[in-house]
């Protein structure tokens, strides 16, 4: 089992907000699409990418309705007011490194897609047990890195979500102001499920690597077709990859069984290449999404 894949912990843990009845109908919406989308994360503890596109879809939702909120003029003429810089600037500063976040991971979908477009052709074209190496241990050392800058940013969006759960609540004056409130509470909670998510996708890339350990790379065709067989409803699309090229480094077997094990590879490439293509245009369409209300709110600090 990957040692990214266990149960997120309390802090991801999303409870339903419910905004004053006198709400925008802006931020009403907003309240919906949010609560829509922690019950989707709630709702499973797996990091496949049938998931984090569900997720990166939601969230989007989430930021159009933000950015709509955000140019309202009584929205831009609430939050002008002096008494709510410090929330201005926290919501600035969540943004920005959230925004930092969602680059990283661009990075990483147009890197590893590239290694993988990589082994289908040299799988694809038979071009000898070398080639599918080299293309193959270059596959695993990118995976390797990407892990190491996964689990870095995981550390950075609890950061996030920490200083987020930190900030003081309204006083009691501001409360009365039934709008502000609402957009107040829907910035936390936006930039509480941006993490969220995030943390969501960030486990995805980095799974346990099962990289054969064999300079022959044998010894797996037991243990490698267990896995495949067995585990596959515990693992993502990376993992099950894993299993795949194990399988091709097996030690002896029929070319009947070679060539399974090599249409195996390519059908688990083939559809990791289709989860990273599609988590490559959420997240494109999700980063110009929190452009905009970024962009939004800066108009409101400069009015």
């Amino acid at each position: 089992m990957a040692s990214f894949s266990k149960p997120r912990s309390s802090r991801y843990e999303i409870r339903s907000i419910s905004l004053p009845s006198r709400s925008h109908p802006t931020t009403l919406r907003i309240e919906e699409e949010l609560n829509k989308l922690k019950i989707s994360e709630a709702s499973s503890t797996m990091t496949n990418a049938e998931k984090i596109c569900s997720g990166l879809l939601g969230l989007n939702e989430v930021y159009k309705c933000l950015d709509e909120a955000l140019k309202l003029p009584l929205t831009q003429k609430a939050l002008s007011l002096d008494q709510h810089e410090r929330w201005i600037d926290e919501s600035l500063d969540a943004s920005v490194r959230l925004l930092d976040v969602c680059s990283t991971a661009r990075d990483f979908t147009s890197q590893i897609k590239e290694r993988v477009v990589d082994l289908e052709s040299a799988i694809r074209r038979k071009k000898g047990d070398s080639r599918i190496q080299i293309c193959t241990a270059k596959y695993f050392s990118f995976r390797k890195e990407m892990n190491k800058g996964a689990k870095k940013l995981i550390k950075d969006v609890k950061q996030i979500d920490n200083k987020i759960a930190s900030l003081p609540l309204l006083d009691q004056q501001l409360e009365d102001d039934h709008h502000v409130t609402a957009v107040i509470r829907v910035l936390k909670e936006v930039s509480s499920i941006s993490v969220s998510v995030y943390n969501s996708l960030l486990l995805f890339f980095s799974p346990r690597i099962s990289k054969p350990k064999s300079k022959s790379w044998s010894k797996l065709l037991d243990k490698g077709r267990v896995t495949c067989e067995e585990q596959k409803g515990n693992e993502n699309e990376l993992q099950r990859v894993d299993v795949a090229l194990s399988n091709i480094w097996q030690c002896g077997g029929s070319s009947d069984q070679v060539s399974e094990n090599m249409k195996m590879a390519q059908n688990g490439l083939e559809e990791l290449e289709a989860s990273i293509e599609s988590i490559e245009n959420g997240l494109e369409c999700l980063f110009k999404g929190m452009i905009k209300a970024r962009a939004s709110l800066l108009n409101i600090v400069s009015l």
